[in-house]
């Protein structure tokens, strides 16, 4: 997740400086947070771009009528989402997001906030979405996303404070570094509390019977695969959320 700028939209999207669409097409993209993702398939520009139809929605819904853009789209300039149209395009659009000298930063507030991290399990089982739309239902502001394949001394660094307390630490720093994670910057008010609330129960058996509305009642299988880590104090949800939006961004 970031935000265009100005400077950063005018870069981005310089091959239509100077047409008459690109004053309300550069408002539009800088007026609130973007979600860059690197797509990866066979032939996957081609399959991309036909998955979100043709640029105008209209058009869309008339030839492609299942498309991301017929769905989702509502003119020409909002017309959902983008995709890179040749491999050269794609190149610099991924290094734009995601290269060494990434043009899009974070969009971490880090204040009156709480860490969520969707864990390994909950992606590779196509789940991530619904536990974000339960975020957000909740009424929970999610302020900053990114993806990250945590090695494990990432790991055992930030969850330090539970080896040799937690029985499962060791098998926990296994699984979270054991594929993609997902980590938030989530706010509202009384944010770590009102979020522990919504995470339920460290023990997702214990949640399904107590609390069967909550992440790790629908999303948990275990203690280790419990669904989500939230932070626990109310004094550390702007340091979590610094250790990965702040201090990982370095790196």
């Amino acid at each position: 997740m970031s935000r265009f700028t100005k400077e950063t939209s005018e870069v981005f999207y310089g091959e239509h400086i100077g047409k008459a669409f690109f004053p309300n097409l550069q408002e539009f993209i800088t007026s609130d947070v973007v979600v860059g993702m690197e797509l990866v398939a066979s032939n996957a520009i081609t399959k991309w771009r036909t998955f979100i139809g043709p640029t105008n929605t209209e058009k869309a819904r008339i030839e492609a009528p299942q498309s991301l853009r017929a769905l989702y789209g509502t003119d020409g300039t909002k017309n959902a989402v983008h995709g890179s149209d040749s491999p050269i395009s794609a190149d610099r659009e991924i290094n734009f997001f995601f290269g060494s000298e990434k043009a899009m930063k974070t969009t971490a507030v880090l204040n009156n906030c709480s860490l969520c991290i969707i864990k390994p399990h909950i992606i590779k089982n196509g789940q991530a979405g619904q536990a974000l739309d339960m975020i957000l239902q909740a009424g929970f502001e999610i302020s900053a996303a990114e993806m990250f394949y945590l090695n494990r001394p990432q790991v055992e660094e930030f969850y330090d404070v539970y080896k040799g307390v937690l029985p499962e630490y060791l098998p926990l720093v296994e699984h979270m570094s054991n594929g993609p994670t997902i980590l938030l910057e989530v706010r509202q008010e009384d944010a770590v509390q009102q979020f522990r609330n919504l995470v339920g129960p460290y023990d997702p058996v214990i949640a399904q019977h107590l609390q069967p509305e909550t992440l790790r009642a629908k999303f948990g299988e275990n203690r280790v695969k419990n669904g989500v880590h939230c932070t626990d104090l109310p004094e550390d949800g702007r340091l979590e959320c610094q250790y990965f939006f702040d201090i990982m961004q370095a790196h």
